[in-house]
């Protein structure tokens, strides 16, 4: 077997590793115990002898979180509402048998994503609801919050917003470069959940928030837009977010109109727990990869600086320390890897098929000069418009493409990466994964 196949199906093992490190059932079990009358949450302990428990699960990773929550709950459970990825999605660990037990006392809402739908408003009727009867029984609400839940829940801030100009105003947002902290400031100002204004529906109830984290390390009041979570005082402005971006032209006036009136919701004062618990994150996975990585006798670093950048930037920074971490271990045999996570800021150039991975995968592919494999893919197994998690490369698939007459630049200039390692048979698809902790790159080499 050549070197280049060995660290190919590698790079994929060390994924799936990390991958198997994050699923959110087993955090969620991890997390919840119930003792008689007593359920413990973390460092969290409540007598619910005679308390009802409701629970609101939101996000790509609200099924199988709801599944484990009913697992270590049963009839302590009162009720719950499930705002998650469409049932013919759900593939894997998640099967029809398993979704059984949740009808009893759970309503299932299939959320849009990337952008809202009627079910994303219909869920948080729904949700409206069982806050309001969790309010008069003075209740422990548990959320479920994980990455995906921005569109997947949705409610607009103003009569005048209509579902058509939420859609708008999300295309707008996720494809003109901005961070997520930007992202979610606009979107807060438009929202009736977002910016802890869910959770402020149920002033009387303990509420405990339990996150799998799609965000930077520290700023989970940014996944699913912080239903549950008030921002931070230095958050964005979203008035500053649309004009950085040159947005105004490009968003329904009822949105503008929502900005410029925004008032975050005021934080609720009192005696009542608020309390939130990451579960995972994608500090989690990397570790997972990197100690995957070593059991494999590579060299591992992770390279948590590597995170964020606009892609371009962070693609060449990630050739530069992989060729470091190879001449800082020249005196070894041993192989080297190196992991990074989070996303890169990839704006969308073209109509093409494609995602911030597979734009990654194709960039590092022409521009490696040694014998090197990187593999970059989303956790939640969806990169971009793409039905793909992202793409393996190494240092043919610039010469593989050559031979068969298609040319990268064209595609990277049309944002159609994933057409792109579609005819090299080199993007990879797991289908959604019910997790979501941002994105993983592993890059490995031989030594010098």
């Amino acid at each position: 077997m050549s070197n280049l196949m060995s660290l190919r199906l590698a790079a994929r093992e060390i994924f799936n590793e990390a991958l198997r490190a994050v699923f959110p059932e087993d955090a969620v079990r991890r997390a919840v115990q119930l003792n008689g009358p007593l359920l413990e949450i973390g460092n969290l302990r409540f007598d619910v002898g005679d308390r009802p428990v409701y629970s609101v699960a939101i996000g790509k990773a609200a099924l199988p979180m709801a599944l484990a929550l009913e697992d270590q709950l049963g009839q302590r459970l009162a009720a719950g509402i499930i705002a998650g990825p469409v049932a013919s999605q759900l593939q894997g660990r998640v099967i029809a048998t398993m979704l059984l037990k949740l009808y009893e006392r759970w309503r299932w809402y299939e959320g849009g994503h990337p952008l809202p739908t009627k079910a994303s408003l219909a869920a948080a009727e729904a949700t409206f609801a069982l806050l309001e009867r969790a309010n008069e029984e003075a209740a422990l609400v548990i959320f479920l919050v994980s990455g995906g839940g921005s569109a997947m829940i949705e409610w607009p801030v103003a009569e005048a917003i209509t579902l058509a100009d939420l859609s708008v105003a999300n295309q707008v947002l996720v494809n003109c470069g901005a961070t997520i902290s930007e992202i979610n400031a606009v979107r807060r100002a438009c929202s009736a959940i977002k910016g802890g204004k869910l959770a402020a529906r149920a002033p009387a109830c303990d509420q405990v928030t339990l996150i799998v984290s799609d965000v930077p390390l520290g700023e989970e009041a940014a996944v699913a837009s912080g239903p549950t979570l008030f921002p931070p005082r230095d958050a964005p402005v979203a008035r500053e977010v649309i004009a950085r971006y040159g947005l105004r032209p490009r968003l329904p006036e009822t949105i503008i109109r929502a900005i410029e009136t925004a008032n975050e919701a005021p934080e609720s004062k009192g005696s009542k727990v608020r309390e939130h618990l990451v579960l995972l994150n994608n500090h989690t996975a990397l570790e997972a990869a990197a100690a995957g990585a070593r059991r494999r006798g590579f060299v591992a670093e992770i390279a948590m600086e590597i995170a964020d950048q606009p892609i371009a930037d962070g693609c060449g920074e990630l050739l530069n320390r992989l060729t470091s971490l190879r001449a800082d271990h020249d005196d070894t045999p041993r192989a080297v890897c190196l992991i990074s996570g989070g996303e890169f800021a990839c704006p969308v150039r073209g109509d093409g098929i494609g995602g911030r991975n597979l734009e990654t995968a194709l960039r590092l592919a022409s521009a490696a000069q040694f014998d090197m494999v990187a593999l970059c893919a989303g956790t939640d197994g969806i990169d971009g418009a793409s039905p793909a998690a992202g793409a393996l490369i190494d240092r043919t698939t610039m010469d593989r493409a050559r031979s068969i007459g298609i040319d990268a630049t064209d595609f990277l200039q049309r944002s159609d990466s994933y057409s792109f390692f579609v005819a090299l048979g080199d993007a990879i698809t797991t289908g959604p994964t019910g997790t979501n902790v941002r994105d993983v790159r592993i890059l490995l080499a031989e030594p010098q």
